[in-house]
């Protein structure tokens, strides 16, 4: 958070006022063994497919948003449960996530699909705005993109429902370009859980 740190955006996010919760705001929401399985894809090298293997280390990741997304003055910018302050300080109780990674930080962060379902936010995930850490050589060794869908068919299950962004700007919905992916971004699903997308508005 470094490089905003002295911005408006920055704080605006660090002034939001503490909100007691009845259930514990966390700092990363792990596998929740009470109400999902395990996730569909073995990601337990982190996901590099990279050959050689990517460097790793304390501070990698630590960098700034990228350049092509303009962020504005009246933006807010946070890693923290600060989100979930500034939600309550203005009044917001639905909340569409999308960005990276669907099977990291899109459901652990602590301003993201675990923690504010857990808030009791009305939460939806912008599936064809999202993508994974997988590496195709880990199980169950389908493509990447297919590695991507499954994911978003577990939090589909378990967590929220999705849209697309078409449901929001119109026009054609994203596709990845190394497989051919059907129009709705999955396999029609056999789950009973409520897939559907559907807009969340305030």
């Amino acid at each position: 958070m470094k490089h905003y740190e002295n911005t408006p955006m920055r704080m605006r996010a660090k002034a939001a006022p503490v909100v007691k919760t009845e259930v514990p705001l966390r700092a990363w929401c792990s596998l929740d063994k009470t109400r999902e399985q395990a996730l569909p894809i073995d990601d337990s090298d982190n996901g590099c497919d990279c050959q050689p293997r990517c460097p790793t280390g304390a501070g990698r990741m630590d960098l700034r948003q990228i350049a092509a997304i303009k962020m504005a003055d009246e933006d807010a910018v946070t890693d923290s449960p600060e989100a979930y302050y500034l939600m309550k300080q203005r009044g917001i109780t639905n909340v569409i996530i999308l960005g990276v990674h669907a099977n990291m930080c899109v459901l652990g962060r602590p301003f993201s699909i675990r923690q504010m379902v857990y808030q009791g936010q009305n939460v939806a995930l912008v599936r064809d705005l999202t993508d994974t850490m997988y590496n195709p050589r880990s199980k169950p060794f389908v493509p990447h993109t297919r590695g991507t869908e499954l994911v978003v068919e577990h939090i589909e299950r378990h967590w929220c429902p999705t849209l697309t962004s078409t449901d929001i700007l119109g026009g054609e919905t994203f596709q990845f370009s190394d497989v051919k992916i059907e129009k709705d971004f999955r396999e029609p699903s056999t789950s009973s859980a409520n897939t559907e997308p559907r807009l969340l508005k305030n």
